[in-house]
């Protein structure tokens, strides 16, 4: 590798990383100033929107992989009419994708009476076929030339995507603003997202024509290349399927069954919940280089189980914090964050991170899975449970509204993600799921103990907002910390902790 492709894929990495910090601060700030200006309903019907338009996107049947797998396959030959020629098939392919997509929305849109007409009314209606319609468009235009961004990546130019990326996570909210200000909504937001996708189509292709030099042949569909393309495609295709459905048929089901508030309410909650994912596949990435070495040396179970217990270990510490901080305070945080219309939106997410925190700190589990070919079963697995969660959902908010779709889905995390799964990880992977479990169960005496002691000590804190949550946060940090270094951490864990104070300390004496 020369030193000018080391340098791209060094900033390239370090661009990924202010991209994702980027996207988290704009998310955390843009998102409650956007809930408050559109206002419950409009909110509701937009995410719900969101979600509908979502399902026709899987439509992309993994093919974003598979151009970047086949294309650089033919780089590497130095195959060049090869590589135009199959770049030209994945846009025909992703044409006919395109086609069928409008087909399909133009058939929910003049449907969209008869699929949400109990829950919304006549005005709510309207206006989510305006949304359906800019979103299906905007799916529609982006699958053909989102090879281009591929193609990008194909040359491993990847300093140039992720400023392209920046840009794009600034510019949306830095428009919509003001435009909310001034008093457009939803269907406003939804026009300038098409607009900006375009602009960055255009640049996109403009860079892989004159930057990179790339030419496209269309000719026959060879069906041989074809046929392993759809072969390698389709696990992608089927996770990306059982994801949808178990993340997001609870939208549907609310908005189809009590309304667009409702829907809101429980986006709130779902978000929440994201972004407590979020801070447990942080972790678990930077241990996947150790992980993919490990299997391919054929290591034993027992060195296999050690790293999925200690990175386990390493990650439920995070989690428990925030999952002990959000019990307590969590509530304060929503009213605070999203306003206090959305208390219910607690509850909702609280119900679904509670089962959530053991798949997450088990997530390592996926990588070996992947490494030792055994994916497909899990894949497998997570269909029973997406079609387990749908099953369920219907009767529960019948019986409890909004927070009886989180009750369904925790309920099926449970079955699915902890009890079936575990039980593979034991029986046909050769994990040691028992000591596992034990060493969780003697880390959660300290986050339960912090829990009580740290419950009793806020209640005598009388203050409002902002100031009351923040001056409780950092009292169950207080506690949390001194209890899980003397009760939970071991000597390993520590050391992650001291090793580089040590090292900071040292340098000081040094100079």
């Amino acid at each position: 590798m020369s030193k000018m492709e080391r340098n791209e894929y060094k900033l390239g990495a370090i661009l990924s990383y202010v991209s994702l910090g980027i996207k988290n601060i704009i998310s955390l700030i843009y998102t409650p100033l956007m809930i408050r200006m559109l206002g419950q309903s409009e909110y509701g019907l937009y995410t719900l929107s969101n979600s509908v338009v979502g399902y026709l996107g899987i439509l992309d049947m993994g093919f974003g992989n598979a151009v970047v797998r086949y294309t650089t396959k033919l780089r590497v030959e130095n195959n060049k009419e090869g590589e135009y020629s199959l770049i030209g098939m994945f846009i025909m392919l992703y044409s006919i994708i395109s086609l069928i997509i409008v087909f399909c929305g133009g058939l929910l849109v003049f449907n969209i009476d008869i699929l949400f007409g109990k829950g919304l009314n006549f005005n709510e209606l309207n206006i989510m076929k305006y949304l359906m319609i800019l979103m299906i468009f905007n799916l529609a235009i982006s699958l053909p030339f989102s090879v281009f961004s591929a193609i990008i990546i194909v040359h491993e130019k990847f300093v140039f995507p992720k400023i392209l990326e920046i840009v794009r996570s600034v510019l949306n909210p830095l428009i919509m603003v003001p435009l909310l200000l001034i008093g457009y909504k939803s269907i406003a937001m939804t026009a300038v997202a098409t607009i900006i996708n375009l602009l960055c189509i255009i640049v996109n292709m403009y860079y892989c024509f004159a930057i990179l030099k790339i030419k496209i042949k269309f000719e026959k569909i060879n069906m041989i290349v074809l046929k392993d393309i759809f072969g390698y495609s389709f696990f992608i295709f089927l996770n990306i399927l059982v994801d949808k459905i178990y993340w997001s048929t609870d939208q549907l089901i609310l908005g189809g069954m009590i309304g667009a508030t409702s829907v809101a309410i429980y986006s709130v909650g779902s978000t929440l919940s994201t972004y407590y994912m979020m801070f447990s596949t942080a972790i678990s990435g930077m241990f996947l280089p150790k992980i993919t070495r490990l299997v391919t040396k054929n290591s034993s179970n027992k060195e296999l189980s050690d790293l999925f217990i200690k990175i386990g270990r390493i990650q439920y510490i995070i989690m428990s914090l925030i999952l002990v901080g959000f019990i307590l305070v969590g509530k304060e945080f929503v009213i605070i964050w999203a306003g206090d219309i959305y208390w219910e939106s607690y509850y909702i997410a609280l119900v679904v991170m509670i089962p959530l925190t053991i798949p997450l700190i088990q997530n390592i589990g996926i990588s070996i899975l992947q490494a030792k070919n055994l994916h497909r079963d899990r894949s497998k697995i997570y269909i029973f449970i997406a079609i387990l969660n749908v099953i369920v959902t219907v009767p529960f908010v019948k019986l409890f509204g909004s927070i009886g779709a989180a009750i369904a889905s925790s309920l099926a995390l449970i079955i699915g993600n902890i009890i079936i799964i575990n039980i593979y990880y034991a029986k046909k992977v050769g994990l040691d799921i028992i000591r596992f479990w034990k060493e969780i169960i003697r880390m959660t005496l300290p986050a339960i103990i912090c829990l009580i002691i740290s419950n009793f000590i806020i209640g005598f804190i009388n203050l409002n907002g902002l100031k009351e949550f923040v001056i409780k946060s950092f009292i169950i940090t207080l506690i949390f910390i001194p209890l899980m270094w003397i009760l939970g951490m071991n000597s390993y864990e520590k050391s992650l902790i001291l090793n580089p104070i040590n090292k900071i300390l040292k340098n000081k004496k040094n100079i």
